[in-house]
């Protein structure tokens, strides 16, 4: 059962696309932003409230119904993200906490900071997730991936061995079937991304240095991380 209100920690981009695409799973949202303001205005009508992280969350737990609640950490200072989701989980044992990292070392703290799932946000990740969630369908599975219990993990696969292609186009390979997984997007080495249906990247053929952003179980990864490469 999915919960009914969710906490958004944070006030960057990451906070109002998470805002803008969990709307419709959620009731009530709020959205913290670390620091005192005098002004707070609302945004997409939602009032920007004020936390500190030595907050010892008394007030939160009179606005909403922790049982019912999902709380998403997207500081963008990391030891602040961190500290922020052992606060919370201190105060809040079986909270749904979802927290961005950055990096795998930020990942494996948060981990142990007591997350419940953690999401890692390299920029051109960061780029591409927004552009699927305007894609309804894929809205609805990077929601399970994302906030509930879903054994769909996404990754970054780079590319060692692209002679494992022998010159495909991306177009050319039947991904589920051969590999059983999805590949959503291409990274370049200039760090330019296109999604794997765009036109120029049906024409674009593999090659050592590029980074498949992809969809699929655990173990399915783990093993055409082998054929092709290492994850990011």
């Amino acid at each position: 059962m999915r919960q009914k209100s969710a906490l958004i920690f944070g006030y960057n981009d990451y906070t109002f696309e998470i805002e803008k695409n969990i709307s419709a799973y959620y009731k009530n949202i709020y959205i913290f932003r670390l620091g005192e303001y005098s002004e707070l205005k609302e945004q997409n009508n939602y009032k920007i409230h004020s936390f500190d992280l030595s907050d010892n969350w008394d007030d939160l737990s009179t606005i909403v119904d922790i049982d019912d609640c999902v709380a998403f950490c997207v500081l963008e200072d990391m030891a602040e993200n961190i500290f922020l989701t052992i606060s919370l989980r201190d105060s809040f044992k079986d909270l749904t906490i979802v927290a961005l990292a950055e990096d795998k070392e930020s990942t494996d703290k948060l981990t142990l900071a007591g997350a419940t799932r953690v999401i890692p946000t390299t920029q051109t990740t960061a780029n591409i997730i927004v552009e699927m969630l305007e894609k309804p369908i894929v809205t609805e599975v990077l929601h399970n991936i994302l906030y509930e219990k879903s054994d769909l993990k996404i990754a970054q696969i780079v590319v060692d061995n692209n002679n494992f292609f022998d010159g495909k186009y991306p177009a050319d390979i039947d991904w589920s079937r051969e590999h059983g997984i999805i590949v959503i997007s291409i990274v370049h080495d200039d760090m330019s991304s296109e999604f794997i249906y765009a036109s120029k990247e049906k024409h674009h053929i593999i090659k050592s240095g590029d980074i498949f952003v992809v969809v699929g179980y655990e173990q399915d990864i783990k093993d055409f991380e082998k054929l092709i490469g290492s994850r990011l």
